[in-house]
């Protein structure tokens, strides 16, 4: 694994454009400095490090977010009709004025900056935890960034079955809003809850989630990412995996300037499952980025990549994952698909899908492919009378279904089918 390549003063740089957060407990202000040790040792990401070398961090970086003007509200944002605990944060910084009551029957709800400030907490364990483990063996250094300097976002605590599910919602109103929120949710041995995730957010968004998951427990976390043109988004997602435990993850991601979704899942804890999907739409100056890493350290467990992107206009799709094995962690049943449907010449993707097996009962496999729309199958269904515009949807639907059907809620699965659909509409010509 080649080292990052350093650049003391773009981290020096990224470093004082935050302000530093209110002082907390000693436990939370030990922690943020070990992570400001940690971006300080690997530097601020650049172009030449191995897993950058298909996207480019400059805007991610840079002193200043560009401009990224709020789009008008939707009319129907995504999950509105989904019945749910609501937590708004505008440009950043939560809006209790906005949000529903953060209490619910099996689910302790309490903003960050609080369950840092106390002396005794369940967080001590898991805030800057997971993230620092994901550091190895790859550098994460945005989102060491994160746990050094983020003041807002929610610790979740699961008890019970969640009766709701609880939905983080991001509004965006100023121009050159540069946001960072750090999320840490917590899944007690038998309990259950489902997170969901939307809306513009920032200009530039830096977010983090460490989510633990102990025996017996399930989190199903679903989130849409999207609308605004411009947006730059930098996203890491960590998770670990306790006994026969149950953790799957969405993610739409339509329009957006650059995205980079990380997410970092171990495995700790046999007879586990852990499915991680996505897919993203988008044209023009569209650039997505999924990187994931999946480590199996436990016995008999399913982990599940899938990722599907279609792109058009000279967009640009990035697929970097990996399944490590490691010795011991025999019965492993390992998937791994990245695909893009290139619907011009101009477009772009690229993928590095990765085995690491020291274990020699297991099934894994990995494929990425790209291509056109199959002419074979669309002059089919022209035959039969569909529209060619028609046509060219209902192919993109179902390529893109297989990622869809990881949501195990039919009603929010049929409202991300209704979204991209709505998007294909909406980009006819």
């Amino acid at each position: 694994m080649a080292a990052p390549v350093k650049d003391p003063s773009l981290t020096d740089s990224i470093l004082a454009r935050h302000a530093a957060p209110a002082k907390a407990s000693h436990w939370a202000e030990a922690t943020r400095n070990d992570a400001r040790a940690r971006l300080l040792a690997t530097g601020a990401p650049v172009r030449r490090d191995e897993y950058w070398r298909y996207t480019d961090p400059a805007p991610l970086t840079a002193d200043e977010a560009t401009d990224c003007p709020p789009l008008e509200p939707e009319t129907s944002p995504v999950f509105d009709d989904v019945d749910a605990l609501r937590l708004v944060f505008v440009d950043g910084v939560f809006a209790p004025d906005l949000s529903d009551e953060a209490a619910m029957d099996g689910v302790e709800i309490q903003p960050l900056s609080e369950a840092l400030n106390a002396d005794i907490h369940w967080a001590k364990d898991l805030y800057g935890a997971l993230e620092a483990a994901g550091q190895t063996p790859v550098a994460r250094p945005l989102a060491a960034l994160n746990t050094a300097v983020a003041a807002d976002g929610f610790v979740i605590r699961a008890t019970g079955i969640a009766p709701k599910p609880v939905h983080l919602r991001y509004l965006h109103r100023e121009d050159r809003s540069d946001v960072v929120i750090r999320h840490l949710v917590r899944v007690e041995e038998g309990a259950s809850v489902t997170i969901l995730e939307n809306g513009q957010a920032a200009s530039r968004f830096n977010k983090v989630m460490e989510i633990d998951v102990a025996n017996n427990g399930a989190c199903h976390h679903i989130r849409a990412q999207g609308r605004d043109h411009d947006r730059l988004a930098a996203t890491h997602l960590f998770a670990r995996l306790g006994t026969e435990s149950n953790f799957k993850s969405f993610t739409l991601t339509v329009n957006g300037r650059l995205t980079r979704n990380e997410a970092v899942i171990e495995f700790t804890g046999d007879d586990a499952v852990g499915h991680i999907a996505g897919c993203c739409i988008g044209d023009g100056t569209f650039h997505h980025d999924d990187t994931v890493f999946v480590t199996h350290g436990s016995l008999n467990c399913e982990s599940r990549q899938v990722f599907k992107k279609v792109l058009k206009n000279g967009a640009t799709g990035v697929f970097q994952g990996k399944i490590l094995v490691k010795e011991g962690a025999q019965k492993t049943d390992g998937y791994q698909i990245s695909q893009a449907l290139l619907l011009d010449e101009d477009s772009e993707f690229n993928a590095k899908p990765e085995l690491e097996i020291y274990a020699d009962d297991v099934a894994c496999s990995h494929g990425s492919t790209c291509g056109a729309v199959d002419e074979t199958a669309l002059f089919y269904l022209r035959s039969r009378g569909v529209p060619l515009k028609e046509a060219q949807d209902m192919m993109v639907l179902a390529f893109v279904d297989e990622a869809v059907q990881e949501i195990e809620d039919d009603q929010i699965a049929d409202e991300i089918r209704s979204r991209i659909g709505q998007w294909l509409e909406r980009r006819s010509t």
